[in-house]
């Protein structure tokens, strides 16, 4: 009797989201006009990610996130459709790395070169805090507005790492790790209490050319000497009204002046409409001629399926999937060619190798690989991006750490302060080996040293072969260092700087292509509807790492924003977190 009132509840909840999704599909539909005079407008004050997620309550939770390839597809439909006269952004001090900034700014200077304006206004770039990277997005626009009670956190670029061996010490945990070479300074978190002098070294070279970037950026966008941009930095922040005669912004007016200037700039009868729909009605660009696959490489890599952590906003590359989806692309005779899109700190050395192979057999097939890289490919990410054809990076893309590490914890210090005992039998010499209450012994460590060996001998092999570089200079370049795309591209680890127009550009000079191509995603996307079906049917298990129940919470919606940075600290706390992955980037964090 239970089981039978259970079903009928899960049959009635069943058809209530149906109809819901139905009744929102219908609605959506039924709005399919753009105007003659339309200004797109768009919210940039907001994390981006790099693909919609195939789970649907993933879907929904994250709805109000932008993808950023639909930002950069519908300004380039734009680009060449008359009914846009312009565009205009919101800004303020969203959490944008370096290359997501530039693959945006890249894609609405674009939009301008058609004789279309852009405007950004901000209410303040960054409230007490820093708008470095959300300033340098607006100076792609034709004009920036500033709110007169706004500032311009224009302070300069920082990168923090945090380090755990003082609370590590005083929990009585001993991390017992190695790397490959110097420069692998993920363990140092671990390890250490302070940056080592290669860890200095690496960030100090990434700061340098990022602000690099920065200054020179600003400069060209705003018409104003780099000398001068370097001087508004060391002022900064720059309050209100200040910013106006050092250039920094075209005027001081609230949202609905800068509205009516909007309006009036593209004539009378305009409207204004939001990317997002622009792009459900105008139809995305890359949708005629030849087939290329577009295969997403997002988040850290792991053995079996991909997935989305709604609770933690993160995804993970799951070799099963990705590696899957370069099987079904090389199989498909449509498809003539490969684009990969990869954003990745790394992480699993197996899981990368599965896919890496997966990339080799794609060319051997005769089906060119383009990679195009996001905010970051390192270690792992780099792995899986090291055999293709091309290589195109943003130029603030962290990208490279060719290295390895391992360890584990010894936890017995630990154990003893709360009171925790274990016991064991156990058959073999190297039983315990991995073992959290005991260290390494000399012969175990001896074999583990002798790992660390076999992947980076493995990883540098790959890089000659892929890159087409002598193996001695890869070991120059190695050692688990990181890099930014600009300084990537130098030492031969990156053929071109750019976004997606830059890869499609590589992509269609492989296939000989003078035309346009279509981008079909692999493996392919559910609608949500599907996804909705499958998750409540139970039809497909396994397609998501979270359970029904597990992943529902995700409608709570805002309230998991506040407790992202919670959980976030919580998993670098956690000791499991040191076997995450052997090809993984050191944890630092940009400060933008």
């Amino acid at each position: 009797m239970i089981g039978r009132v259970l079903a009928v509840i899960g049959a009635l909840t069943l058809v209530f989201v149906v109809a819901i999704f139905l009744i929102a599909t219908f609605a959506r539909a039924g709005k399919g006009t753009i105007g003659s005079k339309t200004i797109l407008e768009i919210d940039l004050e907001t994390d981006l990610r790099e693909q919609e997620p195939n789970d649907p309550f993933a879907r929904l939770a994250g709805k109000s996130t932008p993808v950023l390839r639909d930002i950069v597809d519908a300004l380039e439909k734009a680009r060449t459709d008359d009914r846009v006269a312009g565009l205009i952004a919101h800004m303020g001090a969203a959490p944008l790395s370096m290359a997501q900034a530039q693959e945006i700014r890249d894609a609405v200077q674009n939009f301008r070169s058609n004789k279309k304006f852009a405007v950004a206004f901000s209410e303040t770039f960054g409230e007490f805090g820093p708008g470095n990277s959300a300033y340098y997005l607006a100076t792609g626009f034709d004009e920036i507005y500033l709110q007169p009670s706004g500032d311009i956190g224009l302070t300069g670029l920082r990168m923090e790492a945090m380090f755990l061996r003082g609370t590590f010490d005083k929990l009585g945990m001993v991390p017992r790790f190695d790397q490959r070479y110097e420069y692998k300074s993920a363990m140092n978190t671990y390890t250490d209490k302070k940056m080592t002098p290669a860890f200095r070294e690496a960030m100090d070279a990434i700061i340098q050319s990022m602000y690099g970037q920065v200054v020179r950026g600003i400069a060209s966008g705003r018409k104003i000497s780099e000398e001068s941009v370097k001087a508004a930095v060391d002022q900064g922040p720059i309050l209100g009204q200040a910013a106006l005669p050092l250039k920094l912004v075209d005027g001081i007016a609230y949202r609905d002046e800068v509205f009516e200037k909007v309006k009036a700039k593209a004539g009378s009868g305009s409207q204004f409409l939001y990317l997002q729909k622009y792009l459900d009605r105008a139809g995305r660009p890359h949708t005629k001629g030849p087939v290329v696959a577009l295969i997403y490489g997002d988040g850290a890599v792991m053995r079996g399926k991909s997935s989305f952590d709604p609770l933690g906003g993160s995804s993970t590359m799951g070799s099963d999937t990705v590696a899957g989806a370069f099987r079904d692309a090389i199989r498909d005779k449509d498809v003539k060619a490969i684009l990969f899109r990869v954003d990745s700190p790394g992480g699993s050395y197996v899981a990368s190798d599965t896919i890496w192979r997966e990339t080799k057999r794609a060319r051997q097939a005769g089906k060119p690989l383009i990679v195009s890289m996001s905010s970051v490919a390192g270690s792992g990410g780099y792995f899986v991006a090291m055999a293709a054809d091309k290589i195109v990076a943003q130029p603030g893309t962290i990208t490279g750490s060719i290295g390895v590490l391992g360890g584990k914890f010894v936890m017995n210090g630990l154990f003893d302060k709360i009171g925790l005992s274990f016991d064991n039998v156990e058959r073999g010499q190297h039983a315990g080996m991995f073992s959290s209450t005991e260290d390494f012994s000399p012969d175990e460590w001896a074999k583990f040293q002798a790992w660390l060996d076999r992947v980076y001998q493995d990883f540098t092999t790959k890089v000659a072969e892929g890159r087409k570089l002598p193996k001695e200079r890869v070991l120059e370049i190695a050692k688990g260092r990181i890099w930014t795309g600009e300084d990537a591209k130098k030492i031969g680890l990156v053929d071109e700087l750019g976004g997606y127009p830059t890869a499609l550009k590589l992509v269609k000079e492989a296939i000989k292509e003078t035309g346009d191509v279509r981008l079909r995603i692999y493996p392919r996307q559910k609608s949500t509807m599907e996804a909705l079906l499958a998750q409540l049917t139970g039809e497909e298990p396994g397609e998501s790492s979270e359970s029904v129940s597990t992943v529902s919470t995700a409608t709570l919606g805002s309230g998991l924003e506040e407790l992202r940075p919670v959980l976030r600290l919580l998993k670098a706390l956690s000791p499991q977190e040191a076997d995450a992955g052997v090809l993984a980037m050191p944890p630092v964090r940009f400060v933008p």
